[in-house]
């Protein structure tokens, strides 16, 4: 005689931890991003995720804060040997391009001051202070330089990719059209590039000329 068998029980409850609705938020995409479609991922309901995040936009500022801190941002001297400000900034500009191409409806969260998280800006001061540290620049030009690249590389790749992700016109071969907006996205990165040097080198150039005791007003 065959014992009778147990019946299934309700098991433990699922944690949830900011990891793991960090983790699933990451990998349905900020575009893509519901209450319920991360309650449903993580096996619970959209009531006990509420627990944890009190509205879909703080879902997505968290989602936002772990893309940002995932980003790998290129260090100094990666390029090669001998590097100079100018190669580095512009591979800078191409990692903001492709983070933005990877990450879409990332940008708002990135170029927003009151949007940025804590741990999003201390990431950014720090590599403002590492770039000061080793090209030379004071702080302040750091920042400069490295805001003014940044604001503009993330507007134009966020436009570049917007566009891309619509519907292509009839006739047109969207892998040859997304190539050809790419290049020239690249064309004018390496364009905001040389002019954000060039007013850095007229400033130096301003300063040398007034002398140390004559500060800018």
């Amino acid at each position: 005689m065959e014992s009778p068998q147990r019946s299934a029980g309700r098991g433990r409850p699922r944690t949830i931890t900011r990891e793991r609705i960090a983790d699933v938020s990451v990998e349905i995409g900020l575009a893509n991003l519901t209450v319920v479609g991360v309650a449903a991922a993580l096996g619970v309901s959209h009531m006990a995720l509420y627990k944890h995040v009190a509205s879909l936009e703080a879902l997505k500022t968290l989602a936002a804060e772990e893309i940002f801190q995932r980003w790998q941002i290129p260090k100094a001297g990666e390029c090669g040997d001998g590097e100079g400000l100018q190669a580095y900034l512009s591979a800078f500009a191409g990692s903001v391009a492709a983070f933005v191409k990877a990450h879409p409806g990332v940008t708002p969260y990135v170029i927003r001051r009151l949007a940025a998280t804590a741990p999003m800006i201390d990431k950014i001061i720090a590599h403002q202070q590492h770039i000061a540290e080793a090209y030379g620049l004071s702080l302040e030009r750091a920042r400069w330089v490295l805001a003014t690249v940044a604001f503009h590389a993330f507007a134009a790749a966020d436009t570049v990719y917007s566009v891309a992700a619509r519907e292509p016109l009839p006739g047109v071969d969207s892998p040859e059209q997304l190539a050809e907006m790419e290049a020239e996205l690249d064309q004018g990165l390496q364009a905001l590039v040389v002019g954000v040097l060039t007013v850095v080198d007229h400033d130096q150039v301003n300063t040398q000329r007034r002398g140390p005791l004559h500060e800018p007003v």
